[in-house]
């Protein structure tokens, strides 16, 4: 018997054929979240959680602001929460009150950035605005850059740290054991383990945050966690890593409708977001500097006048920016 296209039960079969689809669809979609490989979202974070692992929160970027005053008066406070901006309207707080002294034109204080993420990682001297200027304040400006924002853990990068804990399995003796019981503290962005380094019987777990050296506080958590957890005859010593600076200098050309200052302040976030403790044991290549810069949607072409060539890196260093330099690239785009 054939239907119309128009009858009752034409539409009936429609509606079934519908309702068996949306079936079919939810059950790849289940099919998918079984996996690590394929999971997405909060499912991808219950795998995480099964291997002791969690998904990294949003970080603010940590500095110092410097008030000014043109001549030196009379002691003034500044108060916490004191906004000071970028001109690309980028804010940042500070995080505790302030006394510009008696006789002195100015004071560093403590700040962060209102907004965690990577866009509060800004290079020095590019923080010169005040929302409300404290009272007898007249000008501000950061004197070092401000680092160790960082943004959310993707699902890629999660993923691939849950994929880590089955090709290499800890088996409370092994460097994967103590690398991994270190990433599971959250403020840890990487860490590094060398057997031996003192000895037989040895083993350095060097560890960083999203700002480069971790505090005291955190090392001795560390410390007593591994204490409790290590293998019996062995010394376990919880360090930060040995920094060693690198002077940056690029050169940008802006990408079309970007201003070429709209270009150097891009790219001038990039790099400073790029040196984050992430990087611990990664040697720097210029090749992938170049790709970090030239990533932003400002910047159209651009050259690395400084380092000259690549600096590699030990299992324990950690490679910090030392001065950067941006310049316009005089070159065709």
């Amino acid at each position: 018997m054939e239907t119309g296209a128009g009858s009752d039960l034409a539409v009936r079969l429609y509606a079934v054929a519908a309702q068996l689809y949306a079936l079919y669809v939810q059950e790849d979609w289940i099919g998918r979240q079984a996996f690590p490989q394929t999971a997405q979202g909060s499912y991808l974070e219950l795998h995480a959680q099964l291997r002791g692992l969690e998904r990294r929160s949003a970080a603010a970027a940590q500095g110092s602001i410097r008030f000014l005053r043109e001549a030196a008066g009379a002691a003034l406070s500044i108060p916490a929460g004191t906004v000071c901006m970028t001109a690309g309207l980028i804010r940042f707080e500070t995080t505790q009150a302030a006394v510009l002294p008696q006789g002195e034109t100015s004071v560093d204080v403590p700040a962060q950035a209102l907004e965690p993420g990577t866009a509060g990682n800004v290079g020095a001297g590019t923080i010169l605005t005040m929302a409300v200027a404290p009272v007898g304040v007249t000008g501000c400006v950061n004197p070092a850059a401000f680092a160790g924002g960082s943004d959310a853990e993707d699902d890629e990068s999660l993923r691939q740290r849950v994929m880590e804990t089955y090709r290499r399995m800890p088996n409370g003796a092994n460097a994967a054991f103590y690398q991994q019981e270190a990433l599971s503290f959250p403020e840890v962005a990487a860490a590094a383990v060398i057997p031996r380094s003192r000895g037989v019987g040895t083993v350095d777990v060097v560890v960083s945050t999203a700002a480069g050296t971790p505090e005291n506080q955190l090392l001795e958590e560390l410390k007593q966690f591994f204490q409790e957890r290590r293998e019996i005859a062995v010394d376990v010593k919880v360090r930060g890593p040995e920094l060693q600076e690198v002077d940056v200098s690029i050169n940008v050309a802006p990408a079309e409708g970007y201003t070429a200052q709209a270009a150097r302040e891009s790219a001038q976030s990039a790099v400073t977001s790029w040196f984050d403790g992430s990087r611990l044991g990664q040697s720097l290549l210029r090749a992938a500097l170049i790709q970090q810069v030239f990533s932003q949607p400002a910047v159209g072409n651009c050259t690395v006048v400084q380092p000259a060539e690549d600096v590699p890196a030990q299992a324990d260093t950690l490679l910090r920016l030392g001065s950067l330099t941006v310049g316009d690239w005089e070159g065709e785009t």
